[in-house]
C-alpha cells in the first residue's frame, strides 16, 4: 500500500472519512501523520527514515510487528508512540449493548480511561456521535490540533475512540467535531467526562476514577434497614458552595476534605440521618445552582478532585449519615460546549421545540424515546450510586418530565402516541431507572420531586408504578405554610389546610420537604414567613417544625432554616451563623436538635410515616380554638399524643387520651431552652376516665400559645 497524494491531502486536512485504514502499519507499510515535523523515523531493532507524501505526512515500509517513532523540528527531537498503531479497545459486545442502548456499565467504556493498552500507558477516549463526519479529541497534549488525533468509528454503533498514548490524568482536552456537511462545530466537553475545569473554563479533564479507598463496608450492608419505610428519616438539605465560607482566604467555599470534617460534624451533632446534595454534578453557571449541568459524571471541581468528592461521602458514611444527590435528568442548558446539537444533530435533545426545548427554564429536553439517550442517564444514576456510593438520588422536577404539555398553553405541545398528555417514554425510562437503581445498588432510596396527582409515584414498577422509594409532598408543603402564614385571627377559617393532607398521606411515601425552592425569589425565610411581632415569630416556627416532625412523613430541611435564619438563602454567600449568637437562635436550632433526636428514638413518631395504622386523629375540628391533636404510634411501643395549640392564646384544654395513668410531657416547643417563655404542664399530667371523643381517658392539659406539646405514657 502507497498512500497517495489525494490521500494524504485528506488526512493532513482532516477530512479522510476513515483515516484508520491508512495510518498506521499496515501491509508492511508506515503512515505517519505528523504535523509540523520536518523528519519522522521509524524506530525499532531499527531506524527508518521515513519520506514525506505532503508536509506532516510520511510514510516508508517496516517489516517489524511494533514500531516508535521519532520526528524532528528546528533543533528539537521527540520520540513517540504512533496512536493510530494501536488496535481498537472496545470490543464487538460493547458496540453491541451501545447501540442497543442497553450497556447500564456505559462510563466504563465511554470517556477518557487511563489505561495501558497493548503494554504502553496512555488514554482510552471514545464518544458517542452517530452523525459527526468526524470526531477527533483535542488538548493540551496535541496543541488543541484536531489533525492529531483523529478517531476511529466504531461500527454502526455511532461511537469514536482512540487511544493516545504518553499522556496522563490531569490532562485537559474536548472533542471536534464536523457535522454531516464538514462543518466545524464549537468544542465539546465530554459527555462522560469524569472532570472539568474550574468555571468558566470549558475543558475536560481526564480523571482517574477509584482513587479513594472506600472504608463504609459495614455502612453499605445494613442501610437497606436505615432508608425503609419504618426507619427515621430525617434530611439536612445543603448547596455546599454556601453553607460555610472561608473569609480569610478571599471567601472561598469549603472543599470537600473540608466538608468531611465540619459538615459531617455538624449534621451529626443536630441528629439528621441524610445529608441531600444539591447537584454538584459540574455545570457552568453558579447561579443555576447545579440544576443546569453540562458534566452528568463529574463532580463539581469547585470543592475539589473526585477522589475528594469521594472521600467526603466516605467520611459521612463512617459517622452512619446517608448521602442523597439531588439529580437532574430532566434538561440540560444550551451551552455550545455542551449537548446542544452535539454532533451536529439534535441528538440528546428533540428536534421540534414543543417537544425540545424547556421554555421555564430556557433549557432542552432529553429525548427519552432515544434507546442511547435514556441508557446514557440510567447509566448515570447507577454511575453515582456505585462509584461513588451514593445512598439515593433525589430525582429533580419529575413533573416536567411525566406531562409534555407542562408549562405549556394549548398548541405548544406534542401529544403521545394515544392522543394524551403523557410522556410515555419519559415514565419508561423512569421505571427503568428506578428498577435498575434498586436492583444494582443494595439498600439505596430513590425520591421524586413530583408536584402533581401522578398516581403511582412510589408504586413498583412490577405494579405498574413508576418505582420510586419516596415522594416530595408538595401538597402538604403549600398547604401547611399557607397556614403558618397567615394572622392567627384568621387560621380558624383555614383549619382544613392542616387537616386535609391526611386524606391522602397513605397514598404515596412521602416526605415532608421545607426546601431551598422555599426560601428564594421573594418567597422569605422560614421565620420571615411567620407572622406577628419577634417573640411571635420564633413561637409559631418552633410550633412548624414540632408540626412537621410530628406529622406523619419523613422530614427535610434546608440549610439555616434549622436555627431561623433571618434574610433569603443566596448561593453568593454563607449562612448567616452569626445569628446563634442570639439565643432565640440558638434556642431554635436546639429545638429541630431535640426533634431528631426524638424522631430518632421514638418509634411512634417515625414507624408509620408510610403506614396507616401510624396516625389517628383526636381533634380534628376544633377550628375556633385553632387546636389540633392526633396520636401516632408503632406496634410494641408506646403512643404519642400530640397536641398543637396555633393561636396566640393560651388554653387550658381537655384532650382524649388512649391510655390511663400518668403521660410525660417528652416535648414543649414554649420550653425555655428553645427560646420559650417555659409555660407548660411541669413535665407530667394524668389521664382520668373521662371520655373525650373516641378516648377513653382524658386529662386537662395547659397549652401555651403558638405551641406544639407531645405527651407519652410514663
Amino acid at each position: 500500500m502507497t498512500v497517495s497524494r489525494d490521500e494524504a491531502e485528506a488526512l493532513i486536512h482532516a477530512q479522510h472519512p476513515d483515516p484508520f485504514s491508512l495510518l498506521g502499519l499496515h501491509d508492511g507499510e508506515i503512515v505517519a501523520l505528523v504535523p509540523g515535523a520536518e523528519e519522522v523515523w521509524a524506530l525499532g531493532k531499527t531506524e527508518v527514515a521515513l519520506e514525506p507524501v505532503v508536509p506532516g505526512i510520511f510514510t516508508g515500509k517496516w517489516t517489524e510487528k511494533t514500531y516508535h517513532l521519532r520526528a524532528r523540528h528546528d533543533q528539537t527531537t521527540w520520540d513517540f508512540d504512533d496512536p493510530y498503531g494501536f488496535a481498537p479497545v472496545l470490543g464487538a459486545i460493547d458496540e453491541y449493548l451501545i447501540g442497543e442502548g442497553t450497556h447500564t456499565r456505559l462510563w466504563e467504556k465511554l470517556g477518557a480511561h487511563v489505561i495501558t493498552h497493548q503494554d504502553v500507558e496512555g488514554v482510552h477516549f471514545a464518544v458517542w456521535a452517530p452523525n459527526a463526519r468526524r470526531v477527533s479529541v483535542v488538548g493540551d497534549f496535541n496543541f488543541w490540533d484536531g489533525r492529531r488525533h483523529q478517531m476511529r468509528r466504531i461500527g454502526a454503533s455511532g461511537v469514536w475512540e482512540i487511544f493516545v498514548p504518553g499522556i496522563h490524568a490531569g490532562a485537559l482536552y474536548k472533542y471536534e467535531l464536523l457535522d454531516a456537511e464538514g462543518t466545524v462545530l464549537p468544542l465539546k466537553a465530554d459527555p462522560v467526562g469524569f472532570g472539568a475545569e474550574h468555571p468558566p473554563a470549558q475543558a475536560s479533564v481526564v480523571r482517574k476514577l477509584g482513587r479513594h479507598r472506600f472504608g463504609d463496608s459495614a455502612w453499605c450492608q445494613t442501610r437497606a434497614e436505615a432508608q425503609e419505610r419504618h426507619a427515621p428519616i430525617s434530611v439536612y438539605e445543603v448547596h455546599l458552595g454556601s453553607w460555610m465560607r472561608v473569609w480569610d482566604e478571599g471567601g472561598r467555599p469549603l472543599s470537600y476534605h473540608e466538608l468531611a470534617e465540619k459538615l459531617v460534624d455538624y449534621v451529626c451533632d443536630m441528629g439528621f440521618t441524610h445529608i441531600e446534595l444539591l447537584p454538584i454534578t459540574e455545570h457552568p453557571f453558579d447561579g443555576s445552582w447545579g440544576y443546569q449541568p453540562i458534566g452528568l459524571y463529574a463532580p463539581t471541581i469547585r470543592h475539589g478532585r473526585p477522589e475528594e468528592f469521594a472521600e467526603f461521602v466516605d467520611a459521612a458514611h463512617r459517622r452512619g449519615l446517608g448521602v442523597i444527590l439531588d439529580w437532574v435528568p430532566g434538561h440540560f442548558p444550551t451551552d455550545d460546549h455542551g449537548l446542544r446539537h452535539f454532533d451536529g444533530t439534535a441528538l440528546y435533545e428533540h428536534a421540534d421545540p414543543k417537544e425540545g426545548f424547556h421554555q421555564d427554564w430556557n433549557t432542552l429536553i432529553y429525548n427519552y424515546g432515544r434507546r442511547e439517550v435514556s441508557n446514557y442517564l440510567l447509566a448515570n444514576a447507577l454511575f453515582w450510586l456505585e462509584e461513588y456510593h451514593l445512598d439515593g438520588l433525589r430525582v429533580d422536577a419529575v413533573a416536567s418530565m411525566l406531562y409534555r404539555d407542562y408549562s405549556r398553553a394549548a398548541g405548544e405541545w406534542v401529544p403521545n402516541k394515544y392522543g394524551g398528555r403523557e410522556n410515555l417514554e419519559a415514565i419508561e425510562f423512569l421505571q427503568n431507572m428506578n428498577a435498575a437503581s434498586y436492583g444494582g445498588a443494595e439498600g439505596i432510596m430513590t425520591v421524586a420531586e413530583e408536584s402533581t396527582a401522578y398516581p403511582g409515584v412510589t408504586r413498583p414498577v412490577h405494579e405498574d408504578g413508576l418505582g420510586f422509594g419516596y415522594k416530595w409532598n408538595m401538597g402538604w408543603m403549600n398547604d401547611s405554610l399557607r397556614y403558618f402564614a397567615r394572622d392567627p385571627l384568621y387560621r380558624k377559617f383555614h383549619h382544613n389546610e392542616l387537616t386535609f393532607a391526611s386524606s391522602y398521606i397513605y397514598s404515596e411515601n412521602f416526605i415532608l420537604p421545607i426546601s431551598h425552592d422555599e426560601v428564594v425569589h421573594g418567597k422569605g425565610s422560614m421565620l420571615g414567613k411567620m407572622p406577628g411581632n419577634d417573640p411571635e415569630k420564633y413561637a409559631n416556627l418552633r410550633a412548624f417544625y414540632a408540626f412537621q416532625w410530628a406529622h406523619p412523613g419523613k422530614k427535610l430541611l434546608f440549610m439555616g432554616q434549622e436555627f431561623g435564619q433571618w434574610s433569603e438563602w443566596s448561593h453568593e454567600r454563607e449562612l448567616d451563623w452569626y445569628l446563634l449568637d442570639d439565643p432565640r437562635h440558638e434556642g431554635l436550632r436546639a429545638l429541630v436538635r431535640d426533634l431528631n433526636r426524638l424522631y430518632r428514638e421514638t418509634p411512634a413518631l417515625h414507624w408509620g410515616d408510610c403506614e396507616p395504622e401510624g396516625f389517628e386523629w383526636i381533634a380534628a375540628d376544633d377550628s375556633e380554638a385553632s387546636v389540633f391533636i392526633f396520636e401516632r404510634r408503632a406496634p410494641g411501643s408506646d403512643p404519642v399524643v400530640v397536641v398543637a395549640n396555633l393561636t396566640p392564646v393560651e388554653h387550658s384544654y381537655r384532650i382524649g387520651l388512649p391510655l390511663d395513668g400518668e403521660w410525660c410531657e417528652i416535648l414543649n416547643t414554649d420550653s425555655g431552652f428553645y427560646g420559650g417563655e417555659n409555660r407548660g404542664n411541669l413535665g407530667a399530667i394524668r389521664a382520668e376516665d373521662h371520655a373525650q371523643g373516641r378516648c377513653a381517658h382524658s386529662a386537662e392539659v395547659y397549652l401555651p400559645p403558638l405551641s406544639v406539646v407531645m405527651f407519652t405514657p410514663a
